[in-house]
């Protein structure tokens, strides 16, 4: 049996694999950059062993590096993970050589499917429906433009060797296809050290799903149900689960088998991913395949009891599969989130800091039935770099059918405590809010339809207005008996702390009163001009300063999180925020006195919207722009994002140079005013 286990990767899924190799009596060996001296993976596995500088090129990927480590540790084997060299045939081909065991599938199988233009001319030869596109070699810009034309618009710009999103732009004009074009090989080539790029058709309003496939080195290969990765932002998937709600059992087990004879033409073993576009009439077309474990692969877990870095161990062990496809059966629904650090008030771009709080929801069993489980690789006080992909977690959700495990998803990112950088919560508290995501009526164009203009925050109800401001009035009494406390500690007196209070949420003007009977406290609300009042039993144990307010209001659960102002709070709740001002009768007559404090006009100036270098600069000054035109590139977390003008105006100040390094926030360019 293997006994040492390198992981050339790092973060989640190097952390993700040191569970199970622990949990099957095997070493491990952490590798490690300069920016992850400190990581979660170096501290869990039994040894670590430093391969370079934080880019990924001078470290993670460099193939010298890490057969260094090898030798170093003694490992008999080495779990790639996904990205960086999980896909590298050469790779695989150089520990063949060293007699050391790759854990993955052959370096044939990966070169025939790992190579997205490759798959494709297989898929094809093998009578495997696909997508209309071009798959030889594309030289320039204007080529790409050509060939886009020829296809139709939409199409999709994607790089052969890419993955994660990266490398891959959709235009619908020559215009977005030669700038499409450029990005991507740029991406390309700086994500995964190959700038080749295809081009095909894309499908509007398809759904994307996809085939765990498994299979061992004695022909044995079965397929564990599918994964529906619809809900994506530029391409990047946020939300996956386990099973799809569209498909049915003969789509499924007809993508299954079809996914099983694909692996089977390139003697497939390991686990792998056959992808797939699927229209609204379940025709279902093969996109590619991921030639190692996928990031979503937890939620095929959860349904099937199947440990698939358990399984690509054995199978790389030379162990046979010990079980048969009629022995897979999907048990429940499984949700996947990706929590990123990203901040989705100024259109997700990256955010980089230091995690100052950093309170996951436990995971385990919950006492409703439902499962908790969180992959990571960061901790509180951790920091996130900006050199690598900028996710912190993937919080997964495990229910007996869907709407329960949509349920338990909510609740636990309703108290996931995130602090010191920007991070997407809010925004998928929305989407598992949103009417359309609850149906399952969802396809890959969900964000782009349902948020056109960027995510500007969840919509907020009455009722949850109500409650809210219920809460924070009871939150500002017991801070204000708390303070009357210590006051009259040192005095020798108590000053008397108000149970009628006046309270803002939203565009609501409430009269709460606070009483406290039989061990529960009674929110009643008063709305002037309707005789009968509204009560809200309350039941909590916060104390003052804490960060999370758990409660349960009427009988149901109800948290938030808490950050406080003058005569109030701020409150981040299900994707909405609210600014909830409690003060005493007195207080609310003499508030509507102070002037209204306007913010600071920044009309006139391109900020950069977070943390990157400057790629280029696409403008001079005196020159004058257009509503739309590209003004700047700046790459953060190897993803190039192009800035634009807001309007028709003309350049005063250009305040940076390409190569220049920035912060949120930093002046880029100043427009005449």
């Amino acid at each position: 049996m293997i006994k040492k286990i390198l992981i050339a990767n790092r973060g989640e899924i190097a952390c993700r694999v040191i569970k199970t190799a622990k949990k099957m009596g095997i070493k491990t060996v952490a590798v490690y950059s300069d920016a992850d001296k400190n990581a979660l993976h170096v501290e869990m596995a039994d040894e670590a062993i430093h391969i370079g500088p934080p880019p990924a090129n001078q470290s993670y990927i460099v193939i010298d590096k890490i057969i260094e480590a090898i030798k170093q540790s003694g490992a008999d084997a080495v779990h790639p993970g996904y990205g960086f060299l999980s896909e590298n045939s050469e790779f695989s081909k150089k520990l063949a050589k060293l007699k050391v065991a790759f854990i993955g599938p052959n370096p044939k199988a990966i070169e025939a499917m790992g190579d997205k233009i490759t798959s494709k001319k297989l898929a094809q030869q093998a009578g495997v429906s696909t997508v209309p596109g071009h798959m030889g070699l594309i030289e320039n810009s204007d080529a790409a433009v050509k060939i886009s034309n020829k296809i139709g618009y939409p199409v999709m710009i994607k790089a052969s060797a890419g993955g994660g999103g990266k490398g891959m732009r959709i235009a619908w004009n020559d215009e977005e296809a030669r700038e499409g074009f450029q990005s991507s090989k740029n991406e390309a080539k700086s994500s995964f050290g190959d700038d080749r790029i295809f081009i095909e058709k894309f499908v509007t309003q398809p759904r994307h799903i996809e085939i765990q496939v498994l299979g061992d080195k004695h022909g044995n290969i079965i397929y564990l149900g599918e994964r529906e990765c619809s809900i994506q932002r530029r391409n990047q998937k946020v939300i996956e689960e386990a099973p799809s709600p569209f498909l049915d059992e003969v789509t499924r087990k007809a993508m299954g088998e079809e996914a099983v004879s694909l692996a089977r033409a390139v003697n497939y073993d390991s686990a792998g991913t056959v992808e797939f576009i699927v229209d609204g009439d379940k025709n279902f077309y093969f996109l590619e395949m991921n030639t190692r474990l996928q990031v979503e692969h937890p939620v095929t877990e959860l349904i099937t009891g199947v440990d698939l870095v358990e399984q690509m161990i054995r199978s790389a062990n030379g162990d046979e599969l010990n079980f048969k496809q009629s022995d897979v059966k999907l048990n429940g629904w499984a949700m996947e989130s990706r929590i990123y650090a990203e901040d989705p008030y100024r259109n997700f771009l990256p955010s980089i800091g230091r995690l100052k709080r950093y309170r996951p929801p436990q995971e385990g069993l919950y006492m409703d039935g439902t499962i908790i489980r969180n992959d990571t690789g960061v901790y509180e006080g951790g920091e996130i770099s900006m050199f690598y992909d900028p996710m912190i977690a993937k919080l997964c959700s495990w229910g007996k059918g869907r709407a329960e495990s949509i349920s338990a998803m909510r609740s636990a990112l309703d108290i996931f405590e995130l602090e010191g950088i920007g991070h997407n919560i809010p925004f998928l508290q929305a989407v598992y809010d949103h009417p359309r995501f609850e149906s399952g009526n969802i396809t890959t164009a969900f964000i782009a339809e349902e948020y056109p203009d960027g995510f500007e925050g969840g919509v907020p109800t009455k009722d949850s207005e109500r409650k809210i401001g219920a809460i924070c009035t009871l939150m500002q009494m017991l801070k204000e008996q708390r303070a009357a406390q210590i006051s009259g500690s040192i005095a020798n007196h108590r000053r008397q702390v108000s149970q009628c209070w006046k309270v803002e949420v939203g565009d609501q003007a409430l009269n709460i009163d606070i009483d406290r009977k039989d061990g529960r406290y009674v929110s009643q609300i008063r709305d002037e001009g309707v005789e009968n009042s509204q009560y809200h039993q309350i039941s909590t144990d916060w104390s003052p300063g804490q960060p999370l307010m758990q409660a349960v209001v009427d009988g149901e659960s109800f948290s938030f999180h808490v950050k406080p102002r003058p005569e109030g709070f701020f409150i981040w709740h299900r994707g909405c925020e609210y600014d909830v001002k409690v003060r005493t009768e007195r207080g609310g007559e003499l508030a509507k006195l102070m002037p209204i404090k306007m913010p600071m006009d920044t009309s006139d100036l391109l900020l950069c919207p977070m943390p990157g270098v400057v790629v280029s600069i696409l403008v001079d000054e005196g020159q004058e722009v257009q509503d739309g035109q590209a003004l700047a590139v700046v790459e953060a977390m190897k993803m190039e994002n192009t800035l634009r003008a807001e309007r028709k105006g003309v350049i005063s100040k250009i305040s940076v140079k390409a190569g220049e390094n920035l912060a949120v926030d930093d002046v880029i360019m100043e427009f005449v005013k």
